[in-house]
């Protein structure tokens, strides 16, 4: 099973990589729209500010992708700001 962090550029990316090795799996960190193709799991991690965030993930490409994982039912998960982002919205 491959599990992908999404790198979007605001996230506490090794510490999740490191609290997932630690309960005995695997996950990589990654920038790239096309690994999510190949991704059975996704985690989407972040620390600041919910429209800086969306920007970035938007100037990645990485926006549609991720939207097309949590439509395909794969497993995401969303950490801290990450889990906002899989919403519409946020009023911070």
């Amino acid at each position: 099973m491959k599990t992908i962090i999404v790198d979007y550029g605001m996230g506490n990316l090794r510490s999740v990589q490191k609290a997932i090795e630690t309960v005995g799996f695997t996950a990589e960190i990654s920038a790239d729209p096309h690994a999510l193709d190949f991704a059975d799991k996704v985690i989407l991690p972040g620390v600041g500010e919910f429209g800086t965030a969306m920007q970035e993930l938007t100037e990645r490409n990485l926006l549609q992708p991720v939207k097309d994982v949590i439509a395909s039912g794969k497993p995401t998960m969303g950490i801290c700001l990450g889990m906002q982002l899989l919403l519409e919205g946020s009023d911070e």
